[in-house]
Formats: structure tokens, sequence, C-alpha cells
């Protein structure tokens, strides 16, 4: 294994997220990583052993988008998934919830009494329970639950499940659901993270898609995506949502919830509530009406 691996980061500004993500897209095919910052612009970072491709990269970049700001650097070049395991500490989530890698899980009983474990494999998926977003959702679940508003036997659309940690929640508690993301890797990792936590497949059905192959209805919509994605995605998800049921949107910086609320308003939804943790910000519909 080569010692350095050599890393490319773009900022760029709102308006140039759909040209720079689709250009990454033709020429990137294993992957990158993706950083909303408060500033409204995103970050994208891409790691591999050829500095020469991502100087080549950088370019085409500067060239289709001159307001984008890139620059390239090394890192050591290590198991960076095993390193990752070694610092992943289990997370109490609202009241009912704690996330944790199971080779922590028979710790949960005795370090986290009266709390439901969630046991999840920290692979390249999100939502493991670090991230705010992910902290967020679980957390109005817990919440949803105490209220009577969630309760056993109703069904959920788990939008972008990532590792399923979401849908894996509720099913603990009762509910019976599906999962979509777009990312193959993530449906795979929700797959193996629904059989640590012993959750048969017919209760959480996984599949690779988005909200487009979604045709019923769902007592509570989870999707903890972006921004962006979100307000694209507005008619269609608050269409898969049953009369009286939840809506939970995640994934947005406090900056940006307003601007995503008004879509949802103009799709015939009251204000929001909002739970805000730090810089980010869940909107949660109780009652979907429309």
């Amino acid at each position: 294994m080569n010692t350095k691996l050599y890393r490319l980061e773009v900022t760029a500004p709102e308006e140039d997220y759909d040209r720079l993500s689709g250009l990454l897209t033709l020429e990137v095919a294993f992957g990158w990583e993706e950083e909303s910052l408060p500033s409204g612009e995103t970050r994208f970072r891409i790691h591999c052993e050829q500095e020469d491709f991502l100087q080549a990269l950088l370019e085409r970049i500067r060239e289709a988008i001159p307001q984008a700001v890139g620059v390239c650097g090394s890192i050591e070049n290590k198991d960076w998934l095993g390193a990752w395991r070694e610092f992943f500490t289990p997370v109490p989530c609202g009241t009912r919830f704690v996330v944790l890698p199971p080779w922590l899980a028979e710790r949960a009983a005795t370090d986290f009494p009266g709390r439901t474990p969630i046991v999840i494999e920290p692979k390249s998926a999100f939502g493991t329970g670090h991230h705010a977003t992910t902290a967020l959702c679980l957390r109005v679940i817990s919440d949803l639950l105490d209220e009577g508003r969630l309760a056993a036997g109703q069904r959920f659309l788990d939008l972008g499940t990532g590792t399923g940690v979401l849908g894996i929640g509720c099913c603990l508690f009762g509910l019976r659901g599906r999962g979509l993301d777009i990312d193959p890797l993530a449906v795979d990792n929700a797959l193996e993270n629904r059989a640590l936590n012993g959750i048969e497949p017919a209760t959480f059905t996984l599949a690779q898609g988005s909200i487009d192959a979604v045709r019923e209805q769902y007592d509570v919509v989870l999707a903890n995506i972006l921004a962006r994605p979100l307000t694209e995605m507005a008619p269609d998800i608050v269409g898969a949502c049953a009369p009286g049921g939840c809506l939970v949107l995640s994934g947005l910086l406090e900056i940006q919830a307003d601007g995503v609320e008004r879509v949802y308003q103009a799709c015939g939804l009251p204000a929001a509530r909002r739970l805000i943790d730090g810089e980010w910000c869940a909107l949660i519909w109780e009652h979907v009406t429309c």
C-alpha cells in the first residue's frame, strides 16, 4: 500500500452544486465525500493514490466552475475503516436509544440501562449516530414514541436509509416499513445491520432507489438527506405521507431550514416544529393533513 493518499478539496457555492456534482459523477467513478457548510456552500473531498489524476481534475473543475475553490494535498494512507472502528463510541439518542458497534453490544444493558440498543457496523454508509442529524432523527422518533404518535403496527418510510439506523429504531418498537437509498453500498450495510439487530426482512424491507419508487403512503416518513434533494422531492415526499401521519426532515443546516420549510408549506403543510442541535435542524410535522 502506498504510504501517501492524495486528497482534493473543492468548495463550491450553493448555485454551483449541481454542476460540480454532475462533473464528479462523470469523472470520479470511485466516489467522493460531501460536507454542507454553515455558509450554504458545499465542500467536496476526493481521495485517491494518483496525484496526477487529482491535479488534472482540479484543472477541469476550475475551467467549468471558476467560482469553485480547490486545493490538493496529501495525507497518511492507512486503514481508515479500521481507524474509525477504534474510535467508535456509543451514542445515546433521545430517551430511548443508544447506538453502538457490535464489539460493544454486550455493554448496552450495564452501561445504558433502560435504553434500547441499535447495533450498527460502522462502514462507509451514513448513519452511526455520531452526526447530529442522525441523533436528531432518533431523538424525534423517541419523542414521538413517548407522545404516542408512533406506535407498534404503524408503517414507516426511511428515505436515504444509509446504515438503516432510523428504520431499525422504528422496528425495535413494533413498526414495519421500507428503507430506500440510492447508494448500493449503503443498502448492503443496512442489510447487514438489519440482521445484527434481529429484524426480520419482511418487517424492514430494503432496496436501492429513491422517492420515485414509492407508490403507497406511510404513517411516518423519515428523510435524513440534504437540503437540495429534500426541496426537489418535496411534492413526492408529502404525497408519501398518509393523512394524519408524521413527516420528519433532517440533514439541514439551521440556515437552510426556512427555505426548505417554505417549499413544504407550498405543498400544503402548516409550519413545522423544529428541533435544533448546534448548527443542524430537523423539521417535524406531527399531523400531515394536506
